[in-house]
């Protein structure tokens, strides 16, 4: 028996333990809005103790933390050194995770099992990979006993955000510094780019009146009207803009969430909506939000009495891929056939993830973890997200045998 059917064989021996752990995690809420996500870590630190993981706490300043627009944020780090040289090598999954919606059959929260699958928010994205690389990293310690190299698990808090105070505030205060890193994802792929995401918030601005004397006001909300026609003719011609990394198809934007009027019998002095544009990696950021203020203040300017102010709410780059990521994509690919006996294809995605802030600074990485073939069978984001248990023994073992293999290059 050699080491990966033994590393296979202890994730068995301990996938009910490793059930139950995720089951933990998914009864802890962490919506983010608000994001008082500081209470999970508490307790997610407490589980990894009693596991022979202790966690580093990194609680970020309060400050810090309400100027991104959340409640409370506590990142974790697990460090495991084994020896000199060798790699470094950094996991990362996020906690947060969006409210829960209505439509749920399954508590949001109950981490409940019912046909070989686990429900609850976060059990596909991304929770589960606290999961997942927690068990990896404990069956690599029990089999295969690294000699040399070190491993970072890092588990954040800020990802639906931007992901600022998460990752990003780790890279900044030098906490972690790998060659190497695995982020949070899906079983079926290994994930080697993906799309940028600007986010604007743009309030229209006119002038309130009563309903009876239209005439005496500006009404915002018709301004607004003709703004978001223009961006949606705008989105429609994207479709026209093809990228050349296989899975992403092109840009486009979202308006997700529009507000504004004091009553039904008002005109509407002010009407403020938030948009989404993802970008794919063969476009310049600086370039796109520049073309979408022109655009705005352009149709605003043919709007007598309306004016509008935009504020960006975030500014997502989009993952190239460094070409050091190839030890982990060969590792990944080769662990990923034995395993679920099949080819792992290396291709891109069109969501935005904390890679992003690794690859910035320079260091290669990839995104691999439990969950299904794509975002929509995971119902991550929508009512009843679930995670298919086979996978997420599957993707512990894979990211296992991985990491033996990591840490024996020099």
């Amino acid at each position: 028996m050699n080491d990966y059917t033994r590393l296979d064989a202890w994730i068995n021996a301990h996938f009910d333990e490793q059930v139950a752990f995720l089951q933990q995690l998914i009864r802890v809420p962490t919506d983010t809005p608000p994001g008082n996500n500081a209470p999970h870590a508490e307790r997610t630190a407490e589980l990894l103790g009693a596991m022979g993981l202790p966690a580093a706490k990194h609680p970020v300043p309060a400050a810090e933390v309400h100027a991104a627009g959340l409640q409370s944020i506590t990142n974790l780090i697990v460090r495991r050194r084994y020896g000199p040289g060798g790699k470094t090598i950094a996991l990362n999954a996020h906690g947060d995770v969006v409210p829960p919606g209505d439509g749920w059959t399954h508590d949001p929260y109950g981490g409940e099992i019912a046909d070989g699958k686990i429900y609850g928010r976060a059990s596909a994205v991304s929770k589960c990979d606290f999961s997942t690389y927690a068990f990896a990293i404990r069956a690599l310690e029990a089999v295969a006993k690294p000699e040399q190299g070190q491993i970072d698990l890092l588990l954040t808090y800020d990802e639906e955000f931007g992901g600022e105070v998460g990752p990003g505030w780790l890279l900044k205060h030098q906490l972690t510094a790998p060659d190497l890193m695995i982020a949070a994802g899906f079983s079926y792929q290994v994930i080697t780019a993906h799309n940028g995401c600007l986010q604007l918030e743009v309030t229209v601005h006119g002038q309130m009146a009563h309903a009876a004397i239209p005439e005496s006001g500006v009404d915002a909300l018709q301004a607004a009207v003709k703004i978001l026609n223009a961006l949606y003719a705008q989105n429609t011609r994207y479709q026209a803009i093809t990228s050349q990394v296989q899975g992403i198809s092109h840009p486009y934007l979202n308006v997700g969430l529009i507000e504004g009027g004091t009553n039904t019998n008002v005109i509407p002095g002010r009407v403020s909506f938030k948009l989404d544009r993802r970008m794919i990696p063969e476009e310049n950021a600086a370039e796109v939000e520049a073309s979408l203020r022109e655009l705005i203040n352009r149709t605003a300017a043919g709007l007598p009495g309306i004016r509008v102010d935009i504020r960006r709410m975030l500014l997502a780059h989009s993952m190239q891929p460094l070409p050091g990521n190839q030890p982990l994509v060969d590792a990944i690919q080769q662990h990923g056939k034995a395993v679920f006996g099949e080819d792992i294809p290396a291709l891109g995605t069109p969501l935005y993830t904390d890679v992003r802030l690794f690859c910035e600074v320079g260091i290669p990485g990839v995104i691999y973890g439990a969950g299904p073939r794509s975002v929509l069978e995971s119902h991550a984001k929508r009512a009843d997200e679930r995670l298919d248990l086979a996978d997420l023994r599957r993707a512990t073992q894979v990211v296992a045998r991985s990491l033996r293999d990591l840490l024996r290059q020099g």
